[in-house]
Order: C-alpha cells, then sequence, then structure tokens
C-alpha cells in the first residue's frame, strides 16, 4: 500500500485557493514515446469501452470484449483489470506503482484511472502520478472547457494537476413518472421539481407516495451523497474524527424515512426493493438519486419492460445540487509512453467531437461546456430512457455550481463504514451514539494517524 504521512494528510484536506490558473504557457515538453506496450489499470470495462468506441486511432483485438486491449496507433494496449470490491483494485494499483521503478519496460504501468472517493490518495503523490502540464504539456486552454470543479479535485497542494475527467458527475434526483402521474396529478419535470424543491416539500411528497403505496426512495443510502456534498465540513478536519451537522441530519431525515416505511435501510446496490424500483413491474419507488451515469449503469435494463425501456423516467435537480463520483485518467511517473498518454488524456477529454458522441451513444454528461450547451438546445440531447427529456441543461448547471474544496482522501473509507454504521441504528439494533463510536473507532483502526 502506498503510505502518507501527516504532512500529506494536512496539505489536501483543503484545495488550494487557485486550482485552475495556467501553470504552462505551452506544450514545450519533451515526451516520451518509446514503450511497446501502453499498460492501463482499471476496475471495470467502462474506460476500455470508452476507448473502443470513441478514441481516435484505436483498434480493438476484440469488439465484443473492450478488456482484451488492443493498439493505439500501431503500441499495443493492455489492460489490468480488478475490482473495485474490498479495495482490491487500490490494492493492486499501489503494490504496481511501487514496484514501477524496477518493473521490465513492458510492465510498466502508463495510465491508472480512480474515483473521486480516493482520488485525493494519489493526487498528492508526486513521485507516481505526472504533472497533467508540466510533464504531458497539455494547457490550460486546453483544458479550459472543463469544468472547474473536476480539476479542482484533481489539483495537489501545490496547484499541480494530477489527473483529468471525460466526465461531470453533477447529479439530481430521477423519479418514475407514472408514478408521479399518479401521485402528483403531473410527470412533468417542472410540477415534479416543485414537490421536492427542499427536504421540507421531499417530506411532504414522501407522504403522498407512501399513501399511494410506493416508497419514496428504495434506500436512504441514496440521498447520502446529497448531504456530504453540500456539508460545510468533512468527516476530517485537521486529523480529527467527528460526524458533521450536516450529515447529522442526513441520520435524523434517514431515520425518519425508514420509521414511516417510505424508504429502506438496504445496501446502495444490492437491496431488493432498490433494484425492483428499477423495474416496470413492480415498480415501487418514486425515485433515485444519480447523475448522468445513473441513467445506463443502473436504468437501462435490457428487458423491454423495464421502467427505462418505456421512457419511464425524469429528471430534476431536487432538494439540492450535488455531484457523485467521476472517473480520472492518471499517468504513472516512469510511464514510457507519455507522448501517447498525453494525445489520449486531449482526445478522451478535449476533443469536441469525441466528447458528443460519449454523449449520444452513452448518456454520459461529458466535461465539456461547450458541447453541453448544444446539446441542450437540441433535439440530438434528448434522452429516451428519460421519456425524451434534454437533462443537459441542468446536469451543466449543476457542475458549475460543485465546490470539492473539502474533499479529503479518507472519504471512501469514512463515508462508507458511516453507512455501514448507521444501518444497526436505523434497524433498532443499536442506539445513535454507540453506532457513532463503533464508527468513530473502525476509522481510527483504518487510519491510525487520526485521532477522535
Amino acid at each position: 500500500m502506498i503510505t502518507f504521512s501527516e504532512s500529506d494528510t494536512e496539505a489536501d484536506t483543503t484545495a488550494p485557493d487557485d486550482t485552475t490558473e495556467a501553470t504552462v504557457d505551452d506544450a514545450d515538453v519533451e515526451l516520451d514515446g518509446s514503450g511497446e506496450v501502453i499498460n492501463i489499470y482499471v476496475w471495470n470495462e467502462e474506460f476500455a469501452n470508452r476507448m473502443k468506441d470513441h478514441l481516435p486511432g484505436y483498434e480493438a483485438k476484440n469488439p465484443d470484449a473492450a478488456l482484451d486491449g488492443g493498439t493505439y496507433n500501431g503500441v499495443e494496449v493492455a489492460f489490468n483489470q480488478t475490482d473495485n470490491k474490498d479495495n482490491k483494485y487500490q490494492d493492486n494499483l499501489d503494490a504496481a506503482l511501487l514496484a514501477q521503478a524496477d518493473a521490465d519496460a513492458n510492465d510498466k504501468i502508463d495510465i491508472f484511472l480512480v474515483e473521486a472517493d480516493y482520488a485525493k490518495k494519489y493526487v498528492e503523490q508526486s513521485d507516481y502520478v505526472l504533472d497533467v502540464n508540466k510533464d504531458l504539456g497539455i494547457t490550460d486552454d486546453e483544458l479550459s472547457k472543463q469544468y472547474d470543479y473536476t480539476k479542482q479535485i484533481m489539483t495537489d497542494a501545490d496547484g499541480n494537476l494530477r489527473g483529468v475527467s471525460w466526465q461531470a458527475c453533477s447529479a439530481g434526483l430521477i423519479y418514475n413518472r407514472k408514478i408521479a402521474e399518479e401521485v402528483l396529478g403531473s410527470q412533468e419535470p417542472d410540477d415534479v421539481q416543485a414537490a421536492v424543491a427542499d427536504w421540507d416539500k421531499f417530506f411532504e411528497t414522501a407522504d403522498k407516495v407512501k399513501e399511494a403505496g410506493y416508497y419514496m426512495t428504495g434506500t436512504v443510502n441514496t440521498t447520502m451523497r446529497v448531504y456530504s456534498n453540500n456539508s460545510s465540513k468533512n468527516f476530517v478536519v485537521d486529523g480529527k474524527v467527528s460526524v458533521p451537522d450536516d450529515i447529522k441530519k442526513w441520520v435524523d431525515d434517514s431515520k425518519k424515512l425508514i420509521d414511516a416505511k417510505e424508504s429502506t435501510s438496504e445496501d446502495l446496490w444490492s437491496g431488493d426493493t432498490v433494484t425492483k424500483g428499477f423495474m416496470k413491474d413492480p415498480g415501487n419507488v418514486f425515485c433515485y438519486f444519480g447523475p448522468a451515469w445513473y441513467f445506463n449503469f443502473c436504468l437501462s435494463q435490457a428487458d423491454p419492460a423495464s421502467i427505462a425501456a418505456d421512457g419511464g423516467w425524469g429528471f430534476v435537480v431536487g432538494p439540492q445540487s450535488y455531484y457523485w463520483g467521476g472517473t480520472w485518467i492518471c499517468c504513472a511517473a516512469g510511464s514510457d509512453n507519455t507522448e501517447q498518454v498525453a494525445q489520449i488524456m486531449r482526445d478522451m477529454t478535449t476533443n469536441d467531437d469525441v466528447m458528443k458522441e460519449i454523449l449520444m451513444t452513452d448518456s454520459d454528461c461529458v466535461n465539456n461546456k461547450d458541447v453541453l450547451a448544444d446539446m441542450a438546445g437540441s433535439d440530438d440531447g434528448n434522452v429516451a430512457l428519460l421519456g425524451g427529456q434534454n437533462p443537459w441543461a441542468l446536469l451543466s448547471e449543476g457542475a458549475e455550481n460543485v465546490d470539492a474544496s473539502n474533499l479529503t482522501k479518507y472519504d471512501q473509507g469514512t463515508v462508507e463504514s458511516f453507512q455501514s454504521s448507521m444501518k444497526a441504528y436505523f434497524d433498532g439494533e443499536s442506539d445513535y451514539d454507540k453506532a457513532v463510536a463503533e464508527w468513530t473507532k473502525s476509522v481510527i483502526e483504518k487510519y491510525p494517524e487520526l485521532s477522535e
């Protein structure tokens, strides 16, 4: 595992004041294109599919198996995939990064991907991650169409950019149109937004939804990131672990929903109520909270009887704007393919044509303000599973408003364990104080440098 010192902990708690100022005026950087294999570390097929479907110069070996790799402008591409469960992806990546200096040339990592939940763990590691501007020659002018928060997350304490993303993961409330029509008398986005415009209205609507025989949400865990993204504090501040007031409000509101049987405490991805809510029969859940990747990864069921296949979902902002997730492309220090990596980064995150293809083909909210503006005003941007609704103006506005300044490298470990600890409280198997005490103990065991 890559380890962190106390100084690293302090450095990445707050983002630098200026994260998007130019650090390179031109691309006059010496790059290396001598490698015979471009090795890419991933946890799933998403990036491999994006390359296969959209990257100029890339030819996949097998169009039906993206992880089989291919060639990029004649250079072999190999994917090293380890799933995210139980931290296995990070463990595998960390071991490879630590061995990078002594690895055979064809085994060296060139690209690796990170998620928002643990991005800061790698952003502050200059010995392992190259600077996008200074080392790869990608200028701030080239990145000017990208949303500031996507750069903020990948900027270290000294203002160096360590990764780029093709995604802008602002998020909202995705609702079941059929249930909205039945309960609210309308399925139109403006009317639904009025019914969930703040948390008081959300709970009023939840009561009506319950009376009609449906769950408001499949699980309370779907709303956690709305509260945490809007919290003025994080779980870890100055090396101390505590529960912020905004997260305590999530606990109280969640307990209220569960006690009223308007939601459940089921796991985010595996709960029976959660997954049944995706289907048309029974479609028993009024809404989910999610970004654009939720459309295809979660709601776009292959079953022709699904709600998505019938265009049965709608999209609104909901009680509060927030973001959820995102994938960033990083170049590993020691790569002998920096020339190719730099061009992959350019094409996958700054090429307007590629960005438009990704949005239209994959319903992904791309990290390009101009493309989103164009698609928001075009029927080409209408999404079939949303009943033909065009969500891109709302998602673009949300991305402009995201503030990721209090992100830390502890987010994944603290948030996931907090949700797990609160389940016992929600289910009446523990009181709140005991659940928090057990959570605090588990966090400090995981991160010994922290304290209460």
